[in-house]
C-alpha cells in the first residue's frame, strides 16, 4: 500500500481516459466559464459571512481580510490556470494531484474536495434560507422558525467540538432549494450554464445597487478604530483577527476552482480555462473589497453578527422598499448560482474518482440522454440537503474553508513539482515567477488554515480518518492504476 500511495498517473493516461468512454457534452466557452466562476464565488461569502467575520474577527478591517484571502487565491488561481490548461480533465485538483504527487495525496485532495463542494452546497443553502425567509416576510408570508433553522449548533461563544440542540426541527427552505438545484444540474450542463448566466447578471446588478445606495450612508466613525485592539485571544481582532477573518471569508472565493472541474465540457479548455479562472477571480475580489468597506461603514461591526448583514444595513437606514427587496432578491439569486456551480463541481469530482476505481462505479454513471454525471448529482443533492437541513452556517463554512485551503496548498506545490520532474510538458499557460507564486500561495493558504482554530482542525482530522478508512477498504482494492500495474486489469470503462 505504501508504494501505491506514491504511484502517479501519467498525463497521457489522463488525456486518454478523458477522450474515451463516458463523454460529457462539450458546450462551454470562456464567457460561460467566467460566469460560472462569478456564479460560484459571489454568494454566501459576501451576503452572509461578511457579518460574522467583521463582528467576531476583523472589525472595520474586513477589506484587508478580503485582500489577504484574494491574494492567496490569486496565487492559487495562477497555479490552477497552468494545471487546467496543461491537464484539461474533469476532477480539478484531484486529477492534478494524481499526476504529480501520487494516489495517496490524490485521494486526500479528492476527499477534501467532497468537503469543499458538497458541504459548500449545504452551507449556502442555509444562507439562502435566511434571506428567503426575510424576503417572504416582506411579502407578509411567515415561515415558522422551527422550520427554517438548523436543529443543531455549537454553544454560543465557544470554540469546541461540541454540538447542541437549538429547539428547531429542520431547515425546510434549505432542503427544498438544494432539491431544485440538483434537478437543474441533472438535466444538463448547457441548461445549467444558461440559468447561471441569468442569475449572475441579476446579482452583480444588485451588488452595484447596494454599493451606490450605501455610499451615501457611510459614517466614518464606524471605521474607527480600523483594526480594533486584540482582546487577548488569538483571532479576535488585532492583526490575528484580520488573518482569522481571511480564513473564514475565504469561503467566499472557492467558486473559481470549481471552473476547473468543467474541463471535459469545455470546447477549448487550454485557452478558455485560464481565462475563466483568473477573470472571475479579479472581478469578484474588486467587488468584495468595495462591498465590505461600504457595509462596515453603514453599520458598526459589533452589530453585524447576523444571518443577513447586508439586509440589516439596508433596514437600519430605512432604504426604500424596492432597494431592500431588490438586494434580497439579488442575495437569493447569488446563493442559488453558487449552489448550482458547486453541485456541478461535486458531481464531476465523484465522476473522476469513480473512473479511477477509488469510488464505486455508480458514482461515474453518465445519463444516456442528458450526458451528465446523473448518479453523482443525485448523491450530491441528497447529502447536501440533509446536512444543510440539520447544521448552522458557521460550522459548515469553516469546514468548507479548511478543505478548500488544503486543496489549494497541494495545487501550488504540484505546479512546482511538475516543473521540476516534467519540464518537457507543453504548457499553454505558464504561471509567472513560479517559485515565488507557488511558494507564496502555499504559505498564504497555510496561514489561513492555521487561523481557523482547533475545533475546525479537529473536524478535519475526523473527516480525514473517515476518508482513510474508505480508501483502505475500497479505494486501494479497486484502484484502476494498481490493477493495471499488477497486470490484473487494464482500464475498463465505467458502466
Amino acid at each position: 500500500m505504501a508504494s501505491q500511495l506514491l504511484a502517479t498517473k501519467s498525463i497521457a493516461e489522463l488525456h486518454e481516459q478523458e477522450s474515451s468512454g463516458n463523454q460529457l457534452r462539450r458546450a462551454l466557452n470562456a464567457t460561460h466559464l467566467t460566469l460560472l466562476g462569478i456564479g460560484g464565488i459571489i454568494g454566501t461569502g459576501i451576503f452572509v459571512l461578511t457579518g460574522t467575520a467583521a463582528a467576531n474577527h476583523a472589525g472595520p478591517a474586513l477589506p484587508l481580510s478580503f485582500i489577504v484571502a484574494g491574494l492567496g487565491c490569486t496565487f492559487a488561481g495562477l497555479c490552477y490556470a497552468e494545471f487546467s490548461a496543461m491537464i484539461p480533465v474533469s476532477g480539478s485538483a484531484y486529477s492534478y494531484s494524481y499526476a504529480t504527487l501520487g494516489e495517496g495525496v490524490a485521494w486526500f485532495i479528492g476527499w477534501n474536495l467532497v468537503l469543499e463542494y458538497l458541504f459548500a452546497v449545504a452551507t449556502v443553502s442555509v444562507g439562502w434560507s435566511g434571506y428567503a425567509v426575510s424576503l417572504l416576510q416582506q411579502l407578509h408570508v411567515q415561515i415558522p422558525a422551527a422550520l427554517s433553522n438548523a436543529p443543531f449548533g455549537t454553544p454560543l461563544g465557544k470554540e469546541a467540538f461540541e454540538i447542541v440542540r437549538t429547539g428547531a426541527i429542520i431547515n425546510v427552505p434549505a432542503i427544498l432549494i438544494v432539491a431544485v438545484i440538483a434537478t437543474i444540474c441533472y438535466v444538463g450542463i448547457k441548461q445549467s450554464a444558461w440559468f447561471n448566466s441569468v442569475i449572475v447578471a441579476i446579482k452583480v446588478t444588485v451588488i452595484v445597487l447596494f454599493i451606490v445606495f450605501g455610499l451615501s450612508y457611510i459614517d466614518t466613525a464606524n471605521w474607527h478604530p480600523f483594526i480594533p485592539p486584540n482582546t487577548g485571544q488569538t483571532g479576535v481582532f488585532g492583526w490575528s483577527g484580520v488573518l482569522a477573518a481571511s480564513g473564514v471569508i475565504f469561503f467566499a472565493y472557492i467558486g473559481f476552482d470549481a471552473v476547473s472541474t468543467a474541463a471535459q465540457e469545455t470546447r477549448n479548455p487550454q485557452r478558455d480555462m485560464p481565462i475563466g479562472i483568473l477573470a472571475s477571480l479579479v472581478i469578484c475580489t474588486v467587488l468584495y473589497v468595495i462591498v465590505s468597506a461600504v457595509l462596515t461603514g453603514m453599520v458598526s461591526y459589533r452589530e453585524l453578527d447576523v444571518a443577513a448583514p447586508v439586509a440589516l444595513a439596508l433596514d437600519r437606514h430605512n432604504a426604500p422598499y424596492w432597494v431592500g427587496f431588490a438586494v434580497k432578491i439579488g442575495a437569493v439569486c447569488g446563493m442559488t448560482s453558487v449552489m448550482l456551480v458547486m453541485t456541478i463541481a461535486q458531481a464531476r469530482i465523484f465522476f473522476a474518482m469513480a473512473r479511477d476505481g477509488l469510488l464505486p462505479p455508480f458514482f461515474g454513471r453518465v445519463h444516456p440522454r442528458f450526458q451528465t454525471p446523473s448518479t453523482g448529482t443525485i448523491i450530491t443533492g441528497f447529502f447536501a440537503a440533509l446536512v444543510g437541513g440539520l447544521f448552522p452556517v458557521k460550522i459548515l463554512g469553516e469546514l468548507v474553508s479548511i478543505g478548500t485551503l488544503a486543496a489549494f496548498v497541494t495545487v501550488c506545490l504540484g505546479v512546482l513539482i511538475l516543473r521540476r520532474t516534467r519540464p518537457d510538458l507543453p504548457r499553454p499557460f505558464r504561471t509567472p515567477w513560479p517559485r515565488f507564486v507557488c511558494i507564496a500561495g502555499a504559505l498564504v493558504c497555510s496561514l489561513m488554515m492555521v487561523s481557523l482554530g482547533p475545533a475546525t482542525w479537529l473536524r478535519l482530522v475526523v473527516w480525514t480518518l473517515v476518508g482513510v478508512v474508505i480508501y483502505a477498504f475500497y479505494g486501494y482494492q479497486h484502484s484502476k492504476l494498481r490493477k493495471a500495474a499488477n497486470g490484473a486489469a487494464g482500464s475498463p470503462r465505467i458502466a
